[in-house]
């Protein structure tokens, strides 16, 4: 349990500080005044403000930023001078955020997830290059006998295009439709020798539903291949399927196809990481990739208090030649806050109730 803990510490405190960190230093690239740059959350442990404030004193040069680590180890911020529309006195007009050019501003607000997208993308070719990288064909390999797949007609070498009328890219797809059709009457659409067939499968019921591929009978390819090139294709590759992954579910959120009570907070992490530990070591890897993906993601999408609902006031500014009042941007911003709050009240308590 306490490794447990030191890992999914460790993981999350990686992909948000990464996070925080693109904002930092695209917003250093531009000469925007960085108030703190702070690793972890609450209360200061130790700050550079009183070795400021001595050479203050003594007259000497000092950084404009103050670099923190605060108790909570989870995260961090990057607090930027003027984020909030707000002018201060002791900054420069052309040092605050909102005193800059919306393409600068809109880099400084992308590169958080930016930079999330390129770690999860150097996780992927490390662990690639360190472990081999799988397979992602949706070729089936192999046909497990007397399964449903197998008594429905498919074959082993046969080319999953579709599943109930969706298309499978990736393996990830395939899994991830399959967990969706539950135990659901599913609908293949297979390539085979270049024709195109489709088969009805009913998946098989009661304990045979804990593992997805042996409900219905297909057994995944499991073989590494190693090689610096093939870890390089593999990592982008991976990185646009976990990507599509993301954006499949919250789609299928949308129209409803996945409950909002089948969504996970930090409790239901903590559980994936639990899982993930025992698998090894590569398995930890690619569930940092897939998190940082997600964070990376989620602040893109054009919703109050992420950086996505930031950049689109940043639109709407381009469009309109002038910015939104500060004072209405922000009571938004305020009002997505307490929403995402009120959110992940919710999913955190469905969490718990599913570890008991």
């Amino acid at each position: 349990m306490i490794l447990s803990i030191i890992y999914f510490i460790f993981i999350l405190g990686i992909i948000v500080l990464v996070h925080e960190f693109g904002h930092f230093i695209f917003a250093k690239m531009f000469k925007i005044h960085v108030y703190e740059f702070a690793i972890g959350m609450g209360p200061v442990i130790w700050s550079t403000a009183k070795i400021r404030e001595k050479k203050i004193k003594a007259k000497k040069k000092v950084s404009e930023t103050i670099y923190s680590i605060r108790a909570i180890p989870i995260g961090g911020f990057c607090s930027l001078a003027g984020e909030g529309g707000e002018e201060d006195k002791g900054v420069k007009k052309e040092n605050l955020l909102q005193g800059k050019p919306v393409w600068q501003r809109f880099l400084v607000m992308f590169f958080g997830a930016g930079n999330n997208f390129i770690l999860a993308i150097i996780i992927l070719f490390v662990a690639a290059l360190i472990y081999g990288s799988p397979t992602l064909s949706t070729n089936i390999p192999v046909v497990l006998e007397d399964s449903p797949i197998a008594e429905a007609g498919l074959k082993a070498g046969d080319k999953i295009i579709k599943i109930n009328n969706k298309s499978t890219k990736t393996l990830d797809d395939v899994q991830l439709y399959l967990t969706l059709a539950g135990s659901k009457e599913t609908e293949f659409t297979i390539s085979r020798n270049g024709k195109t067939s489709k088969y009805k499968v009913t998946p098989l019921s009661g304990k045979a539903q804990e593992k997805v591929g042996y409900r219905f009978g297909i057994q995944f390819n499991n073989t590494l291949e190693k090689g610096f090139g093939k870890s390089f294709n593999y990592a982008f590759q991976k990185f646009y399927s976990i990507a599509r992954q993301v954006f499949i579910t919250l789609k299928e959120l949308v129209i409803g196809g996945v409950s909002v009570k089948q969504l996970s907070g930090p409790v239901g992490i903590y559980s994936a990481v639990d899982q993930t530990r025992e698998a090894g070591m590569y398995s930890v890897l690619t569930l940092t990739a897939l998190l940082s993906i997600n964070v990376g993601i989620m602040n893109l999408l054009p919703f109050p208090a992420f950086d996505g609902g930031r950049i689109l006031f940043l639109i709407i500014e381009k469009i309109k030649g002038k910015p939104v009042k500060a004072e209405t941007e922000n009571l938004i911003h305020n009002i997505g806050f307490f929403l995402l709050l009120a959110l992940l009240v919710y999913v955190t308590f469905n969490d718990i109730l599913r570890l008991f």
